[in-house]
């Protein structure tokens, strides 16, 4: 239940405001999430409605996590009724309403990375230009800064930077590429991430009573990691609470380390001048890592000039010192993580809590090579993720046109796969004469009219059109599971990938089928929970995953866990490795003229040594094989300014430090890793005096029952009758859960 005492000084001071403005800066470990979620629940009890309250994250898991604890705070219900989720989830959901103002329907597609660097390179063909001048990836980059800057075609040319940089890679037809790209979105009524931010500031800027209405919605709103914010966002937000100046948003300047993503530091550096009266809250008390882990942190990070102050603090143990451990070489360096990494297990750390970072992908391989030797078991996060494989890409083609035929990406990719007669001619004519009539291609197919096209042709064209129109005709009743099994089947994909033996094969087919399976899933889920099962609910929940959250099936393995630093953010982990800490490499050697990048480099440095909780290890070689040659390097600037006294310099062999002899690493972890569980005895919420418990199917209040998916749970609340009747239940792993009774596998034990 919900009890403002259980917060620190600090935190209550934060959630408390609620009437002006207010920047939480949260510094790592501090507990940003508990003062988000009792702040919400706060104002829940001071009787705003949930519908009322917009809060802003940048991953779904994030956002499934806060509700979940807003569950357990005030009441499943109401955390239902949140609006909460990413920037790009929440702003997709208004354009669904709201789109039509701006020409789009409702089933409009939203294109992920992939579809949009396709439609990029179409274009780029189409406009007969070479592509090592204009190359795909960095014109895709282009458009997604301007996007993001709300630089719309008709105002790219006017921005100066833009000029200038395309004058210098002579990509001068820019502005036209911007142009043709976003027409061709339009055509085929599909959105790619960044139009999710700039269509709803468009929205919101040309459309002042939709601003208003959505003003009148928004009591308050709540912005997370603000600090990763960038223009188009930050415009948004200042938008939404123009009127009733009521946002509290919630991050750390330390840890702003996405710039290349768009994301402005000035954000939250400014976010007082543009708020003028907003209250300042400095969450100063670290949870998470050791005293000597948080001072180490602090003093690194006092060097940066453009911060907000603060002084972080830790009350846990004081903890070993920072262990450095110099290399003469990479591949030396990475023989002492293997050996460190052994050591720390032996001491009693779990494979999975022991991370290693490093600043670039290349860093990996040497230590994966000595992984594999030493047979220690990891997993690097990177690589392909699971939406983006062959088999899976094709499917979700598939399913995207039957919601929306006018998808020209989809279409491309699936109209002749399965191999059905209609070759890379046939479609150029098809897509020829829908840029000769400006007609979207699927008005075309439907036509029948593309000229040069003989009989036979024409026919092939037609029985895919067919199959394409009665997948759309079903997806306005089917639920998503039972019309992707239908698509799978009579689409042909079916029959194509479970066709072979080898082992790539085999692999397809299991994807193919945990596809499948996790759309089951997601119809259970939403059916029990009384949300939308339809195949356009599924795609948007599909395409709004991150890549970061499509992993969570693998964390819970027993691995060691590889990842560049960047992809560390907001994680945690008891051991620490962090790689390659040389000048050049980590600060980048792109850094070196630049203050402001330079400063962004120590942050995150800050952020990966605040990953730790008990221990961290640094190393650096003093040679690195790079560029084809080896070469000499430094250590890194940063080490430097970690004072002496929080780190201690270990041998790169096995003997004792010249400088002091210290007990050996795993002597000296063993005590603080010992792994303290909990067993999990969910309390359920006893029924009123009042009235007698409700049974509903055999399944009563305080009685434990267990779900096919979800698992054992504890039933809290009942509620309803009939066929509306609802079960509240904790689950051991999954949460709390509101599920409809009438359609929620449950088992009364």
């Amino acid at each position: 239940m919900f009890n403002i005492e259980d917060l620190n000084p600090s935190q209550r001071d934060a959630v408390l405001c609620i009437d002006a403005p207010s920047l939480v800066i949260a510094g790592a470990g501090s507990g940003k999430t508990r003062v988000l979620t009792y702040k919400i629940a706060y104002l829940l009890e001071q009787g705003m409605e949930p519908w009322n309250i917009l809060a802003l994250t940048f991953t779904n898991k994030a956002a499934r996590e806060m509700r979940e604890r807003i569950a357990t705070l005030v009441s499943p219900e109401k955390a239902a009724s949140l609006w909460m989720g990413t920037f790009h989830s929440i702003f997709a959901r208004i354009l669904r309403v709201e789109g039509h103002r701006l020409g789009y329907d409702t089933n409009y597609t939203i294109y992920d990375t992939a579809d949009s660097l396709s439609l990029v390179k179409m274009v780029i063909r189409e406009m007969k230009l070479d592509e090592k001048v204009y190359k795909p990836n960095a014109v895709q980059s282009r458009i997604s800064t301007a996007k993001n800057r709300l630089v719309l075609p008709s105002g790219y040319s006017s921005v100066q930077e833009f000029r200038e940089n395309d004058a210098f890679y002579h990509r001068t037809l820019m502005p036209e590429i911007y142009n043709r790209y976003q027409e061709r979105c339009r055509q085929a009524n599909a959105m790619d991430f960044d139009d999710l931010l700039l269509n709803t500031w468009l929205l919101f800027r040309h459309n002042p009573e939709v601003a208003a209405h959505w003003q009148e919605r928004f009591h308050f709103v709540l912005v997370d990691e603000y600090q990763d914010t960038n223009f188009a966002q930050h415009q948004i937000i200042r938008l939404l609470t123009d009127r009733r100046q009521r946002v509290c948003v919630v991050g750390d300047d330390a840890q702003s380390i996405y710039s290349f993503r768009g994301a402005d530091i000035d954000n939250i550096l400014r976010f007082r001048e543009v708020y003028p009266g907003a209250k300042l809250f400095k969450l100063e008390r670290n949870y998470r890592s050791t005293q000597t882990i948080v001072n180490a942190a602090g003093s690194l990070i006092r060097n940066n000039r453009e911060q907000i102050t603060k002084s972080v603090y830790s009350e846990k143990e004081v903890g070993n010192p920072i262990a450095l451990f110099p290399a003469y070489s990479d591949t030396d360096e990475a023989n002492i993580i293997l050996r460190e990494v052994q050591r720390a297990h032996r001491a009693g750390v779990p494979y999975k809590g022991i991370a290693v970072l490093y600043r670039t992908n290349a860093q990996s391989r040497k230590i994966e090579d000595g992984f594999l030797q030493g047979r220690v078991p990891y997993h690097v996060y990177a690589g392909t993720s699971f939406y983006q494989r062959e088999e899976i890409k094709d499917m979700l083609c598939y399913l995207r046109l039957s919601v929306n035929p006018y998808d020209e990406e989809s279409l491309r990719r699936i109209i002749n796969k399965p191999a059905r007669g209609i070759g890379d001619t046939t479609v150029g004519k098809l897509f020829l004469e829908a840029r000769r009539t400006d007609r979207p291609v699927w008005d075309v197919l439907r036509a029948g009219t593309c000229p040069d096209l003989n009989s036979g042709t024409q026919a092939r064209l037609k029985s895919f059109r067919e199959i394409i129109e009665g997948f759309h005709e079903s997806a306005a009743t089917d639920d998503a599971y039972t019309l992707a099994l239908r698509v799978a089947k009579e689409s042909g994909l079916q029959e194509y990938y479970f066709s072979g033996h080898e082992p790539e094969d085999v692999s397809k087919q299991e994807n193919f089928q945990e596809m499948l399976d996790g759309i089951a899933s997601f119809v259970a889920d939403s059916q029990e929970q009384g949300l939308g099962i339809s195949l356009s609910d599924y795609l948007q929940d599909a395409s709004l995953a991150t890549d970061f959250d499509r992993n969570t099936a693998e964390k819970d393995a027993d691995q060691v866990n590889m990842m560049t630093i960047h992809s560390a953010k907001g994680l945690e982990f008891p051991v620490v490795f962090i790689a390659g800490l040389e000048e050049g490499l980590f600060p980048s050697e792109l850094s070196a003229e630049s203050p402001r990048e330079l400063e962004e480099e120590r942050r995150l440095f800050y952020v990966a040594l605040t990953r730790a909780e008990r221990q961290v290890v640094l190393t650096f070689a003093k040679s690195r094989f790079r560029n084809g040659r080896m070469e000499f390097s430094r250590p890194s600037r940063f080490i430097r300014e970690i004072p002496e006294q929080y780190r201690t310099s270990r041998p790169s062999s096995g003997g004792e430090s010249s400088q002091r002899a210290v007990p050996r690493i795993e002597q000296r972890m063993k005590p603080l890793y010992t792994q303290r569980t909990t067993p999990f005895a969910p309390r359920p919420s006893a029924p009123s005096p009042a009235s007698s418990p409700q049974v509903l199917q055999g399944v009563t209040i305080g009685c434990t029952v267990v779900h096919d998916r979800f698992g054992r749970g504890v039933v809290q609340a009942i509620e309803g009758a009939g066929i509306d009747a609802k079960a509240t239940v904790c689950f051991e792993n999954a949460g709390t859960k509101v599920l409809m009774l009438r359609f929620a596998k449950l088992t009364v034990q």
